[in-house]
């Protein structure tokens, strides 16, 4: 590293993941960060359920803020467990339920809230691809809240750089580093929340699981892309290809987005 890029990188700010403690209780960002998401993803369906014709209701989207919190949070963990520390976490069983010490996984927590998704829908007899669409459209909403949090704990950094706006985080060593968790942030949050409340205001949401298959295939697009620049887990690196986990873990997601955009379906009167 030249002497003008240990000039430009900049310092990771002095950010504790603990806001506040009292004796044993602890307030850390990162679970502020998931209520934050499911809160306003909560409200913001709310309001997209009361528009008119609309086959959800607001109650149906209350009623489901538990089955989703349930999904993000055992699917998300399970997820990390079964996905990157299958080993580690069989020697080590009892802290599988530590989610407070970090290690959720994205792929995970999404397949959670599908399988939570179902079941509600079926319980409640709502159209599955009706509610899937308002679900998928408020999702980056969360993972923009997600990717904020893993940039305050200063985890899921990236690979070494020498752009003017590499990050020196704890624990990354002497070397400036992609801050990748706000690239995330930034594509499949707020980019891809866009995305979607434009699309809300066209003819295209007239065909059930379109928006799904827009947030499926957006997301795993724009996480891919990133995984460029993220450093690979340690215990896994590269995989065959050098590519990595999350890149094998998004071509499903990418096949499934593709056949919901383009299946032939009765639209919406």
């Amino acid at each position: 590293m030249t002497l003008s890029t240990q000039f430009l990188a900049i310092a990771f700010p002095e950010i504790d993941p603990i806001i506040f403690e009292l004796g044993p209780f602890a307030i850390r960002w990162y679970a502020l960060a998931y209520i934050a998401g499911l809160v306003i993803g909560w409200r913001l369906m709310m309001r997209f359920a009361k528009a008119p014709g609309s086959s959800v209701t607001d109650k149906n989207v209350d009623d489901f803020l538990v089955w989703a919190t349930l999904g993000v949070i055992l699917g998300g963990r399970l997820g990390y467990v079964l996905f990157y520390k299958p080993e580690y976490y069989l020697s080590n069983p009892s802290e599988i339920f530590m989610v407070w010490q970090g290690g959720m996984s994205f792929h995970g927590g999404f397949l959670g809230v599908i399988v939570a998704t179902i079941l509600f829908t079926r319980a409640k007899k709502i159209p599955l691809m009706d509610f899937s669409d308002l679900l998928a459209t408020v999702a980056p909403v969360g993972l923009f809240f997600g990717r904020i949090a893993n940039f305050i704990n200063a985890e899921l950094y990236g690979r070494t750089t020498d752009v003017a706006w590499g990050v020196l985080f704890p624990g990354g060593g002497d070397l400036p580093r992609h801050p990748s968790q706000l690239y995330e942030a930034l594509l499949e949050g707020l980019l891809l929340f866009v995305i979607m409340l434009i699309l809300r205001k066209t003819d295209l949401v007239k065909k059930p699981g379109f928006l799904t298959g827009v947030f499926f295939l957006g997301y795993a697009l724009a996480r891919s892309f990133v995984e460029f620049f993220r450093q690979p887990d340690a215990h896994l690196g590269f995989l065959a290809g050098g590519f990595t986990m999350g890149q094998f873990l998004s071509v499903p997601m990418i096949l499934i987005g593709l056949y919901f955009l383009f299946r032939k379906t009765p639209l919406k009167k």
